[in-house]
């Protein structure tokens, strides 16, 4: 039986929510997210973590393909969700003015950004090699995913 995307991502995010229950390291619950999203969310290529340090989005925690390390402020997908603090679904990477391709089989992409006590800490960032993978149901999911880290980094 195949599950609905939101009924997938109500799973994932008890999972996640038990992964992360009393854990208030950064690092190791961006890890162990990364690695539950990977493994769960299908079609994926890339999902992982970006931290912001001064005006960069620097490479965090991740599963796939070794990426971009640095990534401007403003610049690419993730550099304008850290920008403008909106989360970005893009159908197809490649009609993205200033998209940056760490991955060549990346055809779409979904950001999500992340805050730590009213400030941004960096970005969520999945990949998919499969145009228009990304909907509403899926940033639905992924914020939800995004609170429940931010609740328990608080």
């Amino acid at each position: 039986m195949t599950l609905s995307k939101t009924d997938l991502y109500h799973e994932v995010a008890q999972q996640a929510q038990a992964l992360m229950a009393g854990e208030k390291d950064v690092i190791a619950n961006l890890a162990n997210l990364s690695a539950l999203m990977f493994m769960r969310l299908p079609q994926l290529n890339w999902a992982g973590f970006y931290l912001l340090k001064g005006q960069e989005l620097v490479l965090g925690p991740f599963q796939g393909k070794p990426a971009c390390i640095r990534i401007p402020v403003g610049r690419g997908v993730c550099g304008k969700a850290a920008e403008t603090g909106l989360a970005q679904c893009i159908h197809d990477v490649h009609e993205f003015e200033g998209h940056i391709a760490c991955d060549a089989d990346s055809n779409a992409e979904a950001v999500v950004p992340i805050y730590q006590n009213g400030q941004l800490l960096g970005v969520l960032d999945l990949d998919s090699p499969y145009v228009g993978r990304f909907d509403q149901y899926d940033m639905n999911g992924l914020q939800n995913l995004v609170n429940i880290l931010q609740d328990a980094i608080a």
